[in-house]
């Protein structure tokens, strides 16, 4: 378990977020736009700006680092080189390359392919194998299907399932899509203005919210589209 027991986050002696969870197998954490999710990803990934002022408390049986944490971005199309062939861009021993790519059923001459040159399915699972590169034990997900269709999405949600019972992996998982989190998150964070206002079991909450706010979110259709204010 991952016991985030105190992270907060200001600017300019502004609280931006103050928040406690824990992450036992997986944790989906949702909220409108400005709630805090992504400062949440970037303090835990370290990548802050200066002019950010952090506090973070973590009790955790492995260091969070680069060697133990892998993070999905929300547009895999643009963070690889559409210039450096895809062998170029996986830093990790050819034997390891292997290893990856068919633990996510990827054609070993993809890697010797530019991503101009792949699908926009192949291309995603290639940012998943960037992130398995290392043996990591924490996943971080920022909406990893935004940008795919809807059998694209599907089957990206089918292999984070497969990847998380094959290598435990704890994960947490930034999404506005209910579909999505139902069948891999087995809790729920949501986040208002840098606050938690609800959390517990995925289905519980999703099914019996208590917060108005959290009803709104649900009620809201954010599996189609981003929830804003």
């Amino acid at each position: 378990m991952i016991n985030i027991k105190k992270l907060k986050i200001s600017a300019n002696d502004k609280e931006l977020v103050d928040i406690s969870f824990k992450i036992s197998t997986s944790t989906a954490l949702i909220g409108e736009s400005g709630s805090g999710k992504s400062l949440t990803l970037k303090a835990l990934l370290n990548l802050l700006p200066n002019s950010l002022k952090y506090q973070n408390e973590i009790d955790c049986s492995f260091e969070l680092n680069y060697n133990t944490i892998g993070f999905i971005p929300q547009n895999p199309f643009t963070s690889l080189s559409q210039m450096t062939k895809i062998k170029n861009q996986i830093f990790c021993s050819d034997e390891k390359k292997e290893e990856v790519f068919k633990l996510l059923n990827l054609s070993l001459d993809i890697l010797n392919k530019y991503p101009s040159q792949i699908s926009g399915g192949q291309i995603q699972r290639v940012v998943i194998a960037i992130a398995l590169s290392r043996d990591i034990k924490l996943l971080l997900l920022d909406e990893p299907t935004t940008a795919l269709d809807l059998e694209n999405k599907t089957n990206i949600i089918n292999i984070i399932q497969d990847l998380q019972k094959q290598l435990d992996l704890k994960i947490l998982f930034v999404t506005h899509d209910i579909d999505s989190i139902k069948d891999i998150c087995n809790d729920i964070v949501i986040l208002k203005k840098g606050k938690i206002i609800e959390f517990g079991k995925t289905i519980e909450v999703l099914e019996n919210p208590t917060n108005d706010y959290t009803k709104e979110l649900i009620n809201s259709t954010f599996k189609n589209k981003e929830f804003r204010k």
